[in-house]
């Protein structure tokens, strides 16, 4: 009976956190972007440099994912938008704590950020659409795709960069990747399955 209250109780804060963060004033919704991406830039620090390949591997994939998450499809994209504004404006938040310019979007690594803003609203619309879509599983495949956009957002742009054919693509941008890709699916999808409601008949926006 104590852990059915217990549930109960947790249910209604994260009902009550995803009603807010849908639903609340432009300015408290633009702050939690705000947040969002800091998180992202947080983990941005994490940075392995592969000999072989430009393209790092890097910690901030996470935060882009769970962005959608908290602060839904758009917003969540708006903060990625502002991680990638503030990072080419000086902010030492991208990879391994860099900085850049509006250069940086047309390095090695344009094609992931341009990513970044993409995914958040893959991840945000497909976990609003159904309260079956906030299950341990299906969140698992909703990270998946949106990865998946942002692996080829950066290995098309990287090809065209670097003219680098379809086999170098895939050795250079995206298979490198994927062990840590799926350790960020596998943790953000039980992060955004804690955290969504799974109480039916919630308005999303």
């Amino acid at each position: 009976m104590k852990a059915e209250i217990v549930y109960g109780y947790f249910e209604d804060a994260r009902y009550n956190f995803y009603v807010w963060s849908r639903g609340s004033a432009f300015a408290k919704r633009l702050a939690l972007a705000a947040a969002m991406a800091s998180v992202t830039g947080v983990l941005a620090l994490i940075r392995i440099q592969l000999p072989f390949t430009p393209v790092p591997i890097t910690g901030q994939t996470m935060g882009v994912l769970l962005s959608g998450i908290v602060c839904g499809p758009m917003f969540g994209a708006f903060s990625q938008l502002m991680y990638v504004g503030a990072g080419i404006a000086g902010v030492p938040w991208f990879a391994g704590g860099a900085s850049g310019s509006a250069a940086y979007l047309f390095g090695p690594t344009g094609g992931y950020l341009i990513g970044f803003i993409i995914a958040p609203i893959i991840s945000g619309y497909l976990s609003d659409i159904s309260v079956a879509n906030r299950k341990l599983l299906p969140q698992f495949v909703i990270m998946a795709i949106s990865i998946a956009v942002i692996y080829i957002c950066g290995a098309v742009y990287l090809s065209a960069l670097m003219n680098y054919g379809f086999s170098e693509t895939l050795v250079k941008g995206v298979v490198p990747f994927i062990p840590g890709g799926i350790v960020k699916i596998l943790g953000a999808g039980a992060v955004s399955s804690l955290i969504l409601p799974k109480k039916r008949g919630i308005c999303t926006g």
